[in-house]
Order: C-alpha cells, then sequence, then structure tokens
C-alpha cells in the first residue's frame, strides 16, 4: 500500500490538522515508511507463537468480583439540598 499527496491531504482534512505543502510532502514519505514496516510485520510467522501482556511472564492482580454499594451512600448525598434516606429528593417537574 503506497500514500500519496492527496491521501495526507484528505486525512489531514478529516483530522481537523492543518497541513502546509511542505509537511504534506514529508508526511507522504514517513507515512509510507511506517506503512512499509506494518507490512513487514505481516510477513512474519507467528503461527507457533502464544499472545502474551509481557515479555516477563507474569500473572494479573485479580480482585474477587461482588457487589457492593460502595458504603459510600451517606457521603454522596451529605452536599444535597434535600435527601430521604440517601436518596436525592427534587422538585416535582409533572403534574
Amino acid at each position: 500500500m503506497s500514500v500519496d499527496l492527496a491521501t495526507v491531504k484528505r486525512v489531514a482534512r478529516l483530522a481537523r490538522i492543518a497541513v502546509t505543502p511542505e509537511d504534506a510532502e514529508r508526511m507522504t514519505g514517513e507515512l509510507n515508511t511506517i506503512l512499509g514496516f506494518v507490512e513487514q510485520l505481516g510477513e512474519v510467522d507467528v503461527s507457533g507463537i502464544e499472545p502474551m501482556i509481557s515479555v516477563i511472564p507474569m500473572e494479573m492482580k485479580k480482585r474477587a468480583d461482588v457487589v457492593t454499594d460502595g458504603e459510600k451512600a451517606a457521603d454522596i448525598v451529605a452536599n444535597a439540598p434535600a435527601t430521604d434516606e440517601n436518596f436525592f429528593l427534587v422538585p416535582k417537574v409533572v403534574e
């Protein structure tokens, strides 16, 4: 895949980035270099390699998946102008 000057200008317009003609010329070469590297990565055979999250084997930190109320209801409604049993009270808007 190759990027031309028109594509760089179109992408810059879509991203709402002001690009001068000189910058567009430079970006064309840079984007083609990046895309060339990505194409090289696609040629690498990784069929026998297991996906990993780190180069050092490690166990992910996990916490128990339990539902709690957070025990913060009283703190949350403390500054509300009107509350009732940890619920916000609001004026009636529909009759």
